[in-house]
């Protein structure tokens, strides 16, 4: 009897498993914007987002890459890595923030980008790229140069966008922890409709997406 019962679990646990590596995968890939910084496990954008799919009846499994501090640079050194592990069918990619607030190369940061998209979608996965904007004090030309690398980016590979992460909240202190730079609970459900927003725009999550070219042409 004990043999008939671990063999029925053994079976019932290979079923469980395989059917949820059949699930397409979302990899979210990005810094404290979207690590919970500063939050109750649970309450951030992204795991709202997983509720959200779920809710809808979408089969999409998430995975959180997301590092507090990161920038392109260190995102970029890790990225084939997290692809190779989880083989996701959706790159979310949310990175940026600190190259801006930090004062880095612009030019690098779009570099470091591009490649992490060129590499997702050789891979055979779509990507969605969040845009961020940093704080006018840095310099007009900065900021501006900044604001508008996303745009410019996501038009060039021909990627959705987010615009704007933190779109309809940025001027609102009520929705910002202590230190002002990083959201707070009440302000993830807004950073969640941005998201579904250009997610349910852009079909990401009614197709698999077919294996493209490093310097393909997808659909926008």
């Amino acid at each position: 009897m004990k043999h008939l019962i671990a063999l029925i679990f053994g079976i019932f646990t290979s079923l469980t498993v395989a059917n949820a590596s059949t699930k397409p995968l979302i990899l979210i890939y990005g810094d404290s914007l979207s690590a919970e910084y500063g939050l109750k496990r649970g309450a951030g954008w992204v795991a709202l987002l997983q509720d959200r799919l779920a809710r809808e009846g979408f089969p999409h499994r998430i995975m959180n890459a997301s590092i507090s501090g990161e920038t392109t640079a260190g995102g970029l050194s890790r990225f084939d890595a997290a692809l190779k592990k989880h083989q996701p069918s959706l790159v979310v990619l949310q990175l940026g923030a600190n190259d801006g607030l930090r004062g880095l190369a612009i030019g690098q940061t779009r570099r470091n980008l591009a490649e992490m998209i060129d590499r997702a979608r050789a891979q055979g996965a779509a990507v969605l790229l969040i845009g961020i904007r940093i704080p006018p004090n840095y310099g007009p030309d900065y900021s501006r140069q900044f604001d508008s690398l996303f745009g410019q980016l996501a038009g060039e590979k021909q990627v959705s966008l987010v615009p704007f992460l933190l779109e309809g909240l940025a001027d609102n202190p009520l929705m910002f922890q202590a230190d002002t730079i990083h959201p707070n609970e009440k302000a993830q459900p807004t950073m969640l409709r941005n998201v579904w927003g250009a997610l349910s725009a852009s079909g990401l999550l009614q197709t698999a997406p077919a294996a493209l070219p490093a310097n393909g042409n997808g659909s926008r």
